[in-house]
């Protein structure tokens, strides 16, 4: 894990989510959910836009709200509400996803070269 940050909103000292934010270089994971929990994931290489938002509040509380457009079916739009180190979170998920990709289309390209070469040698 790179990263694992909470949900920031609390209510006489008592957390009013339970979300759990765990970021790393191959996924983000999602565990929200006290009494049952979920826990969802999208891979790094799927996360196409990255956009962070600060309101008022959140500035004063030195926090942010990160929002990853992604091509996920399940979560297209992936949002980690009130985060501390928003802006470096954001850095983070930007250079991960650029690098899953980049690994994602050389391992491909590894793919469809040993593919033509079985076929060739089939020929």
């Amino acid at each position: 894990m790179i990263y694992v940050e909470r949900k920031r909103a609390k209510f006489l000292g008592l957390p009013l989510s339970y979300t759990k934010y765990s970021i790393s270089e191959e996924k983000i994971t999602i565990t929200s959910g006290f009494l049952s929990i979920t826990e969802d994931d999208t891979l790094m290489y799927k996360v196409q836009d990255v956009r962070l938002t600060r309101s008022f509040m959140e500035r004063l509380f030195k926090l942010g709200t990160i929002t990853c457009y992604t091509g996920d079916t399940t979560h297209p739009k992936l949002v980690l509400e009130h985060i501390k180190r928003s802006k470096a979170i954001k850095e983070f998920i930007v250079n991960a996803s650029e690098e899953a990709r980049r690994k994602r289309r050389a391992l491909r390209a590894q793919q469809l070269e040993a593919e033509r070469l079985a076929a060739a040698e089939n020929d």
